[in-house]
């Protein structure tokens, strides 16, 4: 039996483990866990059930999970998109799998109670929130989405399940705070950037610097194959995209946002801290 496999990517504790590791994995049971789905903005996903503790990532409204455990208030589950294992507020959870069918591809977009931007904000959705689009509606010229709970967004303000440019997602997230954990419009680190805006783009991409460093697309040399826009650039505990081969977008701890920055800039302002460029890899 083992103990080293990735904590962060499968769901297994010293009394349950995922069904799916059986003889893998030694645990007092072992589930198969119960589809759910994200109902509120932002839930934060956190190592162990406690508000202390740090968050790991973040799931977005819409988005599936399986729920393996519910106790004292907390969840623990499995994140569809990216197997990301931890803790969430039971509360952010309903039961079933989603059914969406739209994207919000803004940095944040409200929602209204009904289709008239007058009415008072009901709450506010990060860019890649699913969901479930059943009508339209038009009131003083502005388009807006009915949703399946009665509420209604601007219809600018998505669009249907379908790929986009990642560099371009990205470059809307600028002036994003930085979050230690973060992959919203609210808040995000590099390594939820580079998720989030491929994500919009139709591809899947592990969580984590080091995860994406190990396995998103192919390792290239760029006094070889040159550097490009798409392709992403790693340091220790670092990636950014490259907007073209002299600019990087990245959400930066230096600026604490989501920025621009020539990449000769960052590589010599990062080298004191954690060194030269690890490696560079095109998705």
């Amino acid at each position: 039996m083992s103990d080293t496999l990735d904590h962060r990517v499968n769901a297994y504790r010293p009394d349950l483990a995922d069904r799916r590791l059986a003889g893998r994995v030694e645990a007092g049971a072992f589930a198969d866990g119960q589809a759910a789905r994200i109902v509120v903005p932002v839930a934060d996903l956190r190592r162990r059930p406690d508000l202390g503790s740090g968050i790991d990532t973040q799931a977005l409204m819409g988005e599936d999970v399986r729920v393996f455990d519910r106790a004292d208030g907390w969840a623990w589950v499995q994140l569809a998109a990216d197997s990301y294992v931890g803790y969430l507020p039971e509360a952010s959870l309903a039961g079933g799998a989603g059914t969406s069918t739209h994207l919000v591809t803004r940095q944040r977009s409200f929602v209204y109670p009904g289709p008239d931007l007058r009415f008072p904000v009901v709450h506010a959705l990060s860019m890649a929130s699913r969901i479930t689009v059943i009508g339209e509606a038009e009131t003083r010229g502005t388009r807006y989405l009915l949703l399946d709970d009665g509420t209604a967004v601007i219809a600018a303000h998505c669009r249907p399940l379908v790929d986009a440019d990642p560099v371009t997602v990205a470059a809307l997230m600028i002036e994003t705070p930085y979050l230690w954990g973060g992959r919203s419009g609210f808040g995000i680190d590099c390594s939820g950037l580079v998720q989030l805006a491929l994500g919009m783009a139709g591809k899947r991409a592990p969580r984590d610097s080091d995860q994406q460093a190990a396995s998103l697309g192919e390792v290239i040399d760029p006094s070889r194959n040159g550097l490009r826009r798409g392709d992403l650039v790693f340091w220790k505990g670092h990636v950014a995209f490259l907007e073209d081969e002299r600019t990087i977008l990245h959400a930066s701890g230096g600026t604490m946002t989501v920025t621009r920055e020539p990449l000769a800039d960052a590589i010599a302002r990062i080298m004191p801290l954690y060194g030269e460029p690890t490696l560079y890899r095109r998705p």
